[in-house]
């Protein structure tokens, strides 16, 4: 085993988390900051091109993690996507730019725990972080390392999606990220330049030159290193090597809701039951390392289309041509769109005081792993809807204490009745919507649900059965400061020094939109924190 390297700061994960850290923390020149990354640099070409994200959702850039059976959804085992390359889930999710709803973090810092993390004192974070190439004001900046825009060539199909749900009744709204969160639009993306934003390209990449920052990639973290109840470095895996790095500061966790508590585990820092079980060491008995797993269910409806209007029609070769050419040559056309192009913002409860479902709606058929689509030859589109906070809870539990196994997810989808009522109301939603006139014209059919599906029973099968991820994992090392909270308002683990852990898995619940910018914002606050800014 090598000698271990001793650095200020050592961050675990290079996803949007890390990325952030790593850019902030070495601002300041007199620290050393360590990144470890397990998978590799973000060189895939489809990485950068915005509609590249139809490909990415399974493959070599993802761990190709899979649930447990799921008891409340046909006892599926659902795929799991989470990457695996630098810039993590901004570099292979569907761009879309969302903060969730000003009442989520109220709700963090009045009824969770978590002071300090209320929507007033958390909003500088989300505009230090945007670089907005359109809004500005109170709301919005214009100056930060993450590149925000509107998306360059609409699809007209998502403009006919935006027209259907204000004749459904749902009010147009032209930024989400505003005062007012209900309504239906076109999402704002992390693109600038035509190009993908992650935070790899919008943080880390500024930062690399930087001689007090050193990325260090294809490495499995294997534990944290630990005396008495100190964090003192991390081991790592690399090339069938180990070897030990320390951290005279602190070590930062930023592998994710589903890495990080792994991680934990496997160093010990956990549910004292399940690592006995294990054989693993206790150095810290923490019940709350992976419980309170959320994440949004998503259920996708799918149409045939009568024309060839929406993306599907470049999945032929000479139109494929045709779409590079015109991206290459002039930045624009259907490599442009993010794909997720349209969304909405609702309520399936009427009495609810802020929407309880989010839609997303794709200019394409089966554009990601595991959706349905529609006949080949034929054009379709797609709109997924999902509950925006589930009441049911799942888990993160180790196979065994080996790293390399893959670990026990178990989302628990539609583990509450409420789960699967408010699920049920997005898919009879999302029909209306589709059968409004601005959609209905271009379409032949809605293939899935088909028209057997009628009663109330019949979409609480549809739901169980084409339910999935939405790539939206969190709370599995939750804020706060109850009995199973894992950290505390600082993000510092509780009973351990020099170690935090800021990344999705210490949100305290999940938030009601996209988790990719509040994961950001959380790491801005973290930065701050670390470095006695706050």
């Amino acid at each position: 085993m090598m000698a271990a390297r001793t650095y200020d700061y050592v961050i675990v994960g290079g996803g949007s988390a890390g990325c952030v850290l790593a850019s902030r923390l070495t601002e300041d020149s007199n620290v050393q900051v360590l990144l470890l990354e397990a998978g590799g640099k973000d060189s895939h070409p489809l990485i950068h091109m915005p509609v590249g994200f139809a490909k990415m959702t399974d493959g070599p850039y993802t761990w190709g993690y899979t649930t447990v059976p799921q008891k409340h959804a046909n006892n599926r085992v659902i795929p799991y996507a989470q990457a695996r390359v630098i810039g993590g889930g901004s570099s292979i999710n569907a761009e879309v730019f969302t903060r969730g709803n000003q009442s989520d973090y109220d709700r963090w810092a009045h009824e969770e725990g978590c002071e300090g993390w209320s929507f007033d004192e958390i909003k500088k974070y989300f505009i230090r972080s945007e670089g907005n190439t359109v809004l500005s004001g109170d709301w919005h900046g214009t100056d930060g390392p993450l590149g925000v825009s509107d998306l360059a060539d609409p699809q007209p199909l998502t403009h006919a999606f935006v027209q259907s749900c204000q004749e459904f009744g749902i009010p147009y709204n032209a930024d989400f990220n505003g005062e007012k969160q209900e309504g239906a639009g076109v999402y704002q993306t992390t693109i600038r330049n035509a190009r993908r934003c992650s935070a790899a390209v919008g943080y880390l990449r500024p930062a690399l030159g930087r001689p007090n920052l050193t990325l260090v990639t294809h490495c499995q973290a294997t534990r944290v290193l630990t005396q008495g109840n100190r964090a003192t470095g991390v081991e790592y895996a690399r090339n069938g090597h180990l070897a030990k790095v320390a951290a005279q500061q602190e070590v930062i966790l930023t592998a994710g809701a589903i890495g990080t508590p792994k991680l934990m585990m496997l160093s010990g820092i956990g549910p004292a039951q399940h690592l006995q079980k294990h054989k693993i060491d206790i150095v810290q008995d923490l019940p709350g390392v992976g419980e309170n797993l959320s994440d949004h269910f998503g259920i996708d409806i799918v149409a045939e289309l009568t024309n060839h209007l929406s993306l599907d029609k470049y999945n032929r070769p000479h139109w494929a041509i045709w779409a590079g050419m015109q991206y290459y040559l002039f930045g624009r056309g259907p490599v442009t769109s993010n794909i997720v192009e349209g969304g909405a913002f609702w309520y399936g409860d009427r009495a609810a005081s802020v929407p309880d479902l989010q839609f997303h709606f794709l200019a394409a058929a089966g554009a990601e792993a595991g959706v349905p689509s529609v006949p080949t030859g034929s054009s379709g589109i797609t709109l997924n809807s999902y509950a925006l906070r589930p009441k049911a809870r799942g888990t993160v539990r180790l196979r065994s204490s080996k790293v390399e196994d893959m670990p026990l997810i178990d989302p628990n989808y539609l583990g509450h009745p409420d789960d699967l009522k408010t699920s049920v109301e997005g898919v009879k939603y999302s029909i209306e919507i589709f059968r409004q006139k601005s959609l209905q014209k271009h379409i032949r059919q809605i293939r899935f649900p088909d028209h057997r599906i009628k009663t109330q029973l019949d979409f609480e099968d549809y739901a169980r059965q084409f339910g999935r991820t939405s790539y939206h994992p969190t709370c599995t090392c939750k804020m706060g400061i109850d009995e199973l909270a894992v950290v505390d308002p600082q993000l510092r683990v509780h009973g351990m020094e020099g170690l935090r852990i800021c990344d999705s898995s210490a949100m305290p619940s999940l938030i009601g939109s996209n988790t990719n910018a509040p994961t950001i914002m959380m790491s801005e606050k973290a930065a701050d924190m670390i470095r006695g800014n706050h």
